[in-house]
């Protein structure tokens, strides 16, 4: 029995901001080369069944991106530091520590190790190609691997492949891997949800806004449905990450509108929440953005997004029965 290694490098970082090393973000085109890797393992139907990665900032975004683009729940992707700076050693460190039922693993990191062990791993230097390269940002070793990995040795393993973005589409289908209409971004990115965060204070309705991340306007929680989320789900993460609120998601949205963007046009489908906690100030993600309840009438008049005041209003109407 064999099972499969993917090692995929982290995508194009940005040098321009003064940060250490590990906390360097991706370059848009970092983000857009680990999207497109990940539709085309999804095209190729290679979706990994376990993923670790780096914690570093510029490997890990990179994971999520990927992961995300294949349809898959990163919030299941292993960080495991010792993938940071690693060399042959430390990485079959990392690999033999890899549960068994792991059969497809995709591991994100860094240069010059992933090379190295790529190299390691066939028993024998591999041709480079004409940039010189072997394995660029963003770009996938597919290897065949031996079912034992506790104490791999060199030529154990078989190169299958290497498969670069920039040998890939730079848009992506839509509305699945196999549409044929190609958008700006992946096809996910198109459904979005939002929630109407409400509680009931001396019987009165009061609704939560907030602002958006620049602080330019009021609105309320919104965004991309996460590919392994529902999007209620999707709409509570939101909430949690946005408003530092929780509570219970109604199951039928109260509303939708659609505005466009990325070349095309969004959905959003709009929750009410009853809100059950509100996380203080210091454990609230977004906690920049500011935060207030206001009577509905006034929710309406501050939040920016038209389609959303006539939403408000059955709401408090509802609620008030």
């Amino acid at each position: 029995m064999t099972r499969e290694l993917m090692l995929l490098r982290h995508g194009k970082s940005d040098w321009s901001q003064q940060l250490e090393d590990f906390k360097r973000p991706l370059k848009d085109r970092g983000k857009r080369g680990a999207q497109r890797m990940g539709v085309w393992l999804l095209q190729q139907q290679l979706q990994p069944d376990y993923v670790i990665s780096s914690p570093a900032e510029r490997a890990i975004v990179t994971a999520q991106k990927t992961v995300k683009a294949m349809g898959g729940d990163a919030d299941a992707i292993v960080q495991d530091r010792r993938i940071y700076a690693a060399n042959v050693g430390e990485l079959l460190r990392v690999l033999s520590d890899v549960p068994p039922d792991g059969k497809r693993v995709m591991l994100v990191g860094h240069n010059p190790g992933l090379e190295m062990l790529t190299e390691y791993l066939h028993g024998e230097r591999i041709p480079l190609p004409s940039d010189g390269k072997l394995i660029p940002t963003a770009t996938l070793a597919h290897i065949e691997m031996p079912d034992d990995w506790i104490d791999l040795k060199a030529g154990d393993g078989e190169l299958l492949s290497i498969a670069r973005p920039s040998s890939m589409d730079k848009k992506f289908p839509y509305p699945d891997e196999h549409g044929t209409e190609m958008r700006d971004r992946p096809a996910y990115y198109y459904k979005q949800s939002s929630v109407i965060p409400y509680r009931i204070e001396e019987g009165e309705v009061e609704i939560l806004v907030v602002m958006s991340s620049k602080r330019k306007h009021w609105v309320l929680p919104k965004g991309i449905s996460e590919p392994a989320l529902s999007l209620q789900d999707s709409a509570a993460k939101e909430a949690l990450e946005e408003a530092g609120v929780e509570g219970e998601v109604a199951e039928a949205p109260i509303g939708a509108y659609s505005y466009e963007k990325w070349g095309a046009e969004c959905t959003v489908s709009v929750y009410p929440m009853k809100v059950t906690r509100e996380l203080p100030e210091k454990e609230w993600e977004e906690r920049h953005r500011g935060r207030e309840w206001l009577a509905p009438k006034q929710a309406m008049k501050r939040v920016k997004q038209v389609e959303l005041k006539p939403m408000i209003q059955a709401l408090a109407k509802q609620l008030k029965g």
